[in-house]
């Protein structure tokens, strides 16, 4: 007689599938509350006890772990006599899916002890015996997977090796995220101090399949950390709009990342991950308006994050304008009818107010993986050093740390030219810095007049200072540490700019 072996945490669709296996003939051996469910619901059932000759022991723990299951599992067909000569009989097929150990995690008052009782032993055993032995075994880890095993059986009679050799690597798969998702879980939960240990393994699962990757001819797919709760893109809900492209999730999660910095109403206007206008108001009508203006050519076709709910007054002053993705925490439901007219992507976040977690930011290279801790820094106003003859105003102070804010957020070499708590130039990713100030001064124009500019490192030479001068910039954020700091703010001094040192700097690479 054919047999499956069934011992599953997750039921969904299990009395169903397990009465198709007993009508094709298989003998089902079960455990614990599997058998009981299967048992209750009139299908014929044998106890797994029944064929170890051993019961169930340490309250669980030990069921399956016995040569009567691993034996009638990991044999191969050449090895047939000795099966029969211990007395023991194969398993064709085994379905087996894992204590909730993520779901156990997702409680936050979970303690070490539920953790370690809810790691499964006996599940990946069985799992990777069964998708060893793929030429003989059929391994079934999810419900997901019911439907089209029955459909094979029904047209086969058993399951093709194609499908074997298919959920065998599915199989193995699974076990190697279980045991990262543990690997991970445990080194908080046991305090291990290492920070960066000598393998780092992370867990991620599919979020969609994407149209193609930067390129049509390269393919692509989004993955999402499991565990990050914050919202973010991976955790957003599209309401409307096309499918998301590679290059739209990356655009759509620098965005994002603007605007959680700021307490107050901000919006951010994004092209090619870098911004062409943020602002921050008493509304966020206005600061829409004002990111709006800070560029309106680079804005065309570009992504609007917003960190309050889009009301109608937004909707209205988005409804003529061709925006390619709008992400807001929620969406008003009197401006849903403005935004249904438009051709352009809605996704909604939830509240982005106070996020930000500690996490790590991982960047691909060729051959390996760069990891560093996420860049959650925030600026400490009492260790500012004012280095110049001239004190900043409180105006300019206020939007010095707005442009410190923004400029984090700019590829590097990054220059923020900010007046009333919004961007009027930003200069990004040039090779050197004064083409930076240069392009910042240009988009600005006349707006340089009375601007404050940030920079995310220091100024090697002078010639940036010369040419925010010129264009009129009354003061200047930046880290300092050149060895040319002195001629540097000779030149701030000789054009009365108020310059302030940071001591920290922030690239964007």
């Amino acid at each position: 007689m054919k047999r499956a072996l069934v011992s599953v945490s997750d039921k969904t669709g299990l009395v169903e599938f397990v009465k198709e296996l007993a009508s094709m003939g298989y003998e089902i051996v079960s455990t614990g509350g599997t058998f009981k469910e299967i048992h209750e619901a009139e299908i014929p059932v044998k106890r797994v006890s029944d064929v170890t000759g051993f019961p169930e022991i340490l309250d669980g723990r030990v069921k399956t772990l016995h040569p009567n299951i691993h034996g009638g599992i990991l044999a191969r067909a050449d090895q047939e006599e000795e099966l029969k000569a211990k007395g023991i009989d194969r398993f064709q097929i085994v379905i087996v899916n894992l204590y909730p150990f993520e779901k156990t995690v997702e409680k936050t008052d979970a303690s070490t002890s539920e953790l370690i009782e809810n790691i499964d032993i006996g599940g990946p055993t069985l799992i990777r015996a069964a998708a060893k032995n793929y030429e003989n075994v059929a391994i079934i880890i999810d419900p997901s997977q019911y439907e089209c095993v029955v459909s094979e059986l029904r047209e086969h009679g058993e399951l093709p090796l194609k499908i074997r050799k298919r959920l065998a690597w599915m199989a193995f798969t699974r076990t190697a995220e279980y045991d990262a998702i543990i690997s991970n879980q445990l080194k908080q939960a046991l305090d291990i101090d290492i920070e960066y240990p000598e393998r780092y393994i992370l867990p991620f699962r599919k979020v969609q399949d994407l149209r193609y990757g930067e390129n049509p001819y390269q393919k692509a797919a989004f993955y999402r950390d499991i565990f990050l709760k914050e919202p973010c893109i991976a955790n957003s809900e599209k309401l409307k709009g096309k499918e998301l492209s590679f290059n739209n999730i990356l655009d759509i999660d620098a965005t994002i990342e603007m605007v959680k910095d700021f307490d107050e109403p901000t919006v951010a206007i994004v092209k090619h991950m870098n911004p062409s206008g943020i602002a921050s108001a008493d509304t966020i009508a206005e600061a829409f308006q004002m990111a709006l203006g800070a560029d309106k050519l680079s804005s065309y076709g570009g992504i609007v994050a917003l960190n309050r709910e889009l009301d109608i007054e937004t909707a209205q002053a988005m409804r003529k304008l061709f925006l390619d993705s709008i992400i807001a925490p929620s969406f008003h439901s009197d401006a849903m009818p403005i935004l249904d007219k438009k051709k352009v992507m809605l996704l909604e976040t939830g509240s982005l107010s106070g996020v930000k977690m500690p996490n790590i930011d991982v960047k691909r290279v060729t051959g390996g993986i760069l990891v560093q801790s996420r860049d959650l820094s925030q600026l400490d106003v009492s260790t500012l050093k004012t280095v110049t003859e001239r004190q900043p105003t409180e105006k300019e102070m206020a939007d010095m740390l707005f442009g410190w804010k923004v400029v984090k957020h700019v590829t590097s070499n990054a220059i923020v030219l900010a007046k009333g708590k919004a961007t009027v130039g930003v200069g990004a990713g040039q090779m050197s810095r004064v083409g930076s100030v240069e392009i910042a001064t240009k988009k600005a124009g006349d707006n340089s007049k009375g601007a404050v500019m940030a920079s995310d490192a220091f100024f090697p030479f002078r010639d940036g200072v010369d040419v925010a001068g010129k264009a009129g910039v009354t003061a200047i954020i930046h880290p300092g540490g050149s060895i040319r700091d002195q001629e540097v703010i000779d030149a701030a001094n000789e054009y009365g700019i108020a310059m302030v040192f940071t001591g920290m700097r922030c690239l964007k690479h």
